[in-house]
């Protein structure tokens, strides 16, 4: 199951709940970039793409508990701070480490051996996994996105719009491919997002 959609729009907090009642796994592909700036960070004067063989990350599929190592160093929470966020803007940007990190979350797909697994990033449903079963667009305003990524204090409203207008010129997370369902949380709480997510299951079942 792929699910869209621009930072705010509830996409991770909703693909783990979904992950956890349908008894899936759960794989945040935002996690790998992020980690990947770490590496960056930690490599000065390499150029990224030429750290991708040295790149040793592993992530949980675990929708409950999600675990970030790189290089055997627990990085789950720097992954989140605001520092990390500013730096994986060119990060996403780079044409090599996106394929990298597309043929990396591919590859953790094919390997989970539950009964399914929910993706969630900015082009999962579009070139990572287009052939998903269920493939999701979720989307709010900005206002409303905003402010939840203000409640969650991960990363500065400022820093959040200019990631955005950047990621747009490389991937368009905003507007549904052709067979992508679009739904809009902006009017909807946490469990109407994740009813909604649910729904779009169920009639996919059912069509």
């Amino acid at each position: 199951m792929a699910i869209d959609g621009p930072a705010g729009s509830g996409k991770s907090s909703v693909s783990k709940a979904v992950a956890t009642r349908l008894g899936f796994g759960y794989l945040d592909t935002g996690a790998g970039y992020r980690a990947f700036a770490i590496h960056v960070l930690n490599n000065p004067g390499v150029l990224p793409e030429n750290l991708t063989e040295s790149f040793d990350y592993r992530i949980s599929i675990n929708p409950e508990v999600q675990n970030v190592f790189l290089n055997d160093q627990d990085v789950t929470d720097l992954i989140r701070t605001e520092a990390i966020a500013k730096a994986v803007g060119p990060i996403a940007r780079n044409l090599i480490i996106r394929k990298f990190q597309n043929s990396d979350a591919r590859a953790r797909i094919l390997s989970c051996d539950l009964a399914g697994i929910v993706v969630e990033g900015r082009d999962i449903t579009t070139v990572v996994a287009p052939n998903a079963a269920i493939r999701i667009l979720l989307t709010a305003s900005e206002e409303v996105r905003m402010k939840r990524r203000g409640l969650e204090q991960t990363e500065s409203a400022e820093n959040l719009a200019q990631r955005d207008m950047s990621d747009s010129k490389v991937v368009d997370f905003m507007t549904p491919a052709l067979g992508v369902e679009l739904l809009d949380t902006t009017n909807l709480d946490f469990e109407g997002s994740v009813q909604k997510v649910l729904e779009v299951i169920e009639a996919k079942k059912h069509g």
